[in-house]
């Protein structure tokens, strides 16, 4: 799937970047304060620091501010949980701190990330699929190691249940950016990571015990 190309008329990249920047980082702001409907173009200029004239040199629409910011962000986590998980080891300490790596990269980034879990279904239908890949991508990096944790023989699970854990460690960590409001008034962050984790293997243990998982019959037809 192709990126999708946000047209400027400014041909040098390296200010194309600079004021994409600028833009992202108040975009990120109002969009928090505002959502993404009820914040202006205009809003946007200012906060980036220039007019709506100069805005409109490197965008076309307000819809290609909110690619550029959700596109910005996912890039972000993505890259630094790349440089923080390990798939190599599939061991359990190194899935368990891959997953406290994580669950810091979200709170480092907690504003970035509730403007992507509150704004992404705004995105353009040519926008869309492309960055939810980009969500796929990442959950597919702890779908790995914990298959490798599988062939390691350190875990006892299903296929299907590996790709579930995978989906529940990426949505575990976002909801602490999500339900920020509540959780960071009960918990400190390592405590948020510590249940968290234990919560998730306690499930894996169970689930070792369990009846065999049995396919959708709706999936066999």
């Amino acid at each position: 799937m192709k990126k999708r190309q946000v047209q400027a008329s400014v041909k040098d990249e390296r200010l194309v970047k600079k004021r994409r920047d600028q833009m992202i980082k108040g975009a990120v702001t109002l969009f928090i304060q505002k959502g993404f409907h009820r914040t202006t173009t205009r809003e946007i200029a200012k906060a980036a620091g220039f007019s709506i004239g100069t805005l409109y040199e490197y965008i076309r629409t307000k819809e290609d501010v909110l690619y550029l910011v959700c596109d910005s962000i996912y890039d972000q986590v993505r890259e630094r949980l790349y440089e923080g998980l390990d798939t190599k080891k599939g061991t359990i300490e190194s899935l368990k701190q891959g997953i406290s790596d994580y669950f810091k990269v979200v709170d480092e980034m907690q504003d970035e990330v509730l403007v992507m879990y509150q704004e992404v279904k705004s995105l353009s239908k040519d926008a869309l699929p492309y960055v939810l890949k980009k969500e796929l991508e990442m959950v597919a990096m702890f779908e790995h190691v914990v298959t490798l944790c599988v062939e390691n023989g350190e875990l006892d699970l299903a296929m299907e249940e590996v790709k579930m854990i995978a989906h529940n460690i990426f949505v575990q960590g976002q909801m602490w950016a999500f339900r920020r409001w509540t959780l960071q008034k009960m918990y400190s962050l390592e405590q948020y990571i510590q249940l968290q984790t234990e919560l998730l293997f306690q499930g894996i243990q169970g689930s070792a015990s369990a009846v065999e998982f049995q396919p959708d019959s709706r999936s066999q037809k």
